[in-house]
């Protein structure tokens, strides 16, 4: 399009970054896109209208599948019991899991200690 953008406002930027974009990086390339095709001057002219910022929109909805719900249980343990896996109080006691069980669960997950 040849056309030479100077600037972005920062009000436009800090809705930019607040909003959720379900599309991810795709969606955020064509409202950028279709934003330049549309400016007419120098600046970054925009279409907010159709953001809402992150806190207001609907996350995505991912389906609670045993491999989430796993993840979920196991992050939370371990965030309860700051990383102890061995113990009466350390988090294979808490899930009910053998200390070794839980180590194999975690690397399948791709879970570190310090969740």
């Amino acid at each position: 399009m040849q056309k030479h953008i100077d600037r972005i406002p920062a009000a436009v930027m800090d809705i930019l970054v607040a909003y959720c974009w379900p599309g991810n990086i795709r969606e955020l390339q064509n409202f950028i896109e279709r934003s330049v095709i549309l400016t007419p001057v120098t600046h970054f002219v925009h279409r907010l209208a159709r953001l809402r910022p992150a806190a207001q929109s609907d996350p995505p909805e991912q389906p609670a599948t045993l491999q989430n719900t796993g993840r979920a249980l196991i992050c939370r343990t371990l965030k309860q019991t700051n990383g102890i896996i061995d113990g009466p109080r350390g988090a294979a006691a808490i899930l009910g899991v053998k200390r070794t069980t839980l180590y194999s669960r975690m690397q399948r997950l791709g879970i570190s200690r310090k969740r």
